[in-house]
């Protein structure tokens, strides 16, 4: 649901009477992952998707019933080919979609929800490391509890109640997937514990934007913060020659920083999903930038140059103390083989690498790969598994 934040955000402000439906379990080859929602006001708008078009008429219609009933349902989809004018999934997946009715009047969801909305509106637009909460939904279990909702910060403090039974063990939950950036599905027991009638929780994360930070002021870095912004990232652009390295000359970046790219490095901070990509190619910058980097937990390091300029610099990051179990983690030449040659094409090429390295991808044409479409990088979490990132 908080894909759609700002809009449900501006529809609570409104006072409009909504529906919302929420994917909270997928299989197989499904188009979208759970979080993805639509939600419908009582004049019949709609915003959002939740299957990228093949049961959205149903969804829709649904909740319009949710809205005339007031009763919170849960509903499956699955393959259709079987008959031509079934409701279903011709992807040959499955979902399960949550909608719960949240009516102007309502003294329990509602507030919750506006709340949760509020701040993920906040956390997507800010620069300023935003207001990161999560949002806990009973997604399965009995029909009392379902769509229940707890907003929980980082701290623990938490809004709402799913029953008092259920609220410490969610908001234990909810800070450990908040941490880490993800959203996700879990089985605890109705009671809080990992026994008794099973209880499916949603939780969805509203975390700032990733970083992707580009060292080197080069025209390849211009068009990398482009598709770098595309794709969701908070873009930095870092170098040490001030002629070069100006906003003008890098719009689509959030920040342009003159600065020498290890000293800038050890000065900001970065986290599991922070992306560098060193463009520089030149050894004085990139042997002690590659060394700060290859040590740190982030998500991806990357580094322009030819296969000599590789070879050399893996050489003289050996001299500097690097093993080569970080060396391994290094990313050179840069991007995945698409004969790119031009800054765009280049920067498509880097940006490809780090969605398949994200994601667990291959890299490899789909056509005649007997490889899943869709890849799962998660981890179990309680009884449940992780699911797609916020």
């Amino acid at each position: 649901m908080l894909d759609i934040a700002a809009e449900l955000h501006r529809w609570c402000q409104e006072g409009r009477d909504f529906a919302v439906a929420t994917v909270v379990a997928v299989g197989g080859s499904a188009p979208r992952q759970p979080g993805a929602a639509l939600a419908v006001d009582a004049g019949g708008t709609a915003v959002g998707s939740v299957s990228g078009g093949c049961v959205e008429g149903a969804v829709y219609d649904l909740c319009r019933d949710a809205l005339r009933t007031g009763r919170a349902v849960r509903e499956s989809f699955g393959y259709s080919d079987e008959d031509a004018f079934a409701v279903g999934l011709t992807c040959g997946g499955t979902i399960d979609i949550l909608v719960t009715p949240v009516p102007a009047g309502d003294t329990r969801l509602r507030p919750v929800l506006a709340a949760t909305l509020s701040a993920a509106t906040l956390t997507g637009a800010a620069d300023d490391g935003g207001r990161p909460v999560a949002l806990v939904r009973v997604a399965d279990g009995p029909p009392e509890l379902l769509g229940r909702a707890l907003l929980v910060r980082p701290d623990g403090a938490h809004e709402g109640s799913l029953g008092p039974a259920l609220d410490r063990t969610a908001v234990g939950e909810a800070r450990a997937l908040l941490e880490a950036g993800r959203t996700a599905t879990v089985e605890v027991g109705a009671d809080g514990s990992r026994c008794g009638e099973p209880v499916t929780l949603l939780v969805e994360s509203a975390v700032t934007a990733p970083r992707m930070i580009v060292f080197g002021a080069i025209d390849f870095a211009g068009a990398l913060a482009r598709i770098g912004k595309f794709l969701g990232y908070h873009v930095t652009v870092c170098d040490a020659r001030p002629v070069f390295a100006t906003a003008r000359r890098f719009p689509d970046a959030d920040e342009v920083v003159v600065d020498w790219p290890h000293r800038y490095l050890d000065a900001t901070e970065v986290d599991a999903r922070t992306v560098l990509c060193v463009l520089t190619h030149d050894h004085k910058f990139d042997v002690p930038l590659l060394e700060r980097a290859l040590r740190l937990p982030v998500a991806y390091v990357g580094a322009m140059g030819s296969r000599r300029t590789h070879e050399d610099r893996l050489r003289r990051l050996r001299e500097a103390g690097l093993g080569e179990p970080a060396l391994a983690r290094l990313r050179s030449p840069i991007g995945l083989d698409l004969g790119a040659r031009t800054p765009e094409e280049t920067a498509l090429s880097i940006a490809s690498e780090i969605v398949a390295a994200r994601r667990g991808g291959s890299g490899v044409p789909l056509t005649g790969a007997h490889i899943p479409i869709h890849h799962e990088l998660s981890a179990p979490v309680g009884r449940g598994r992780i699911g797609s990132v916020a």
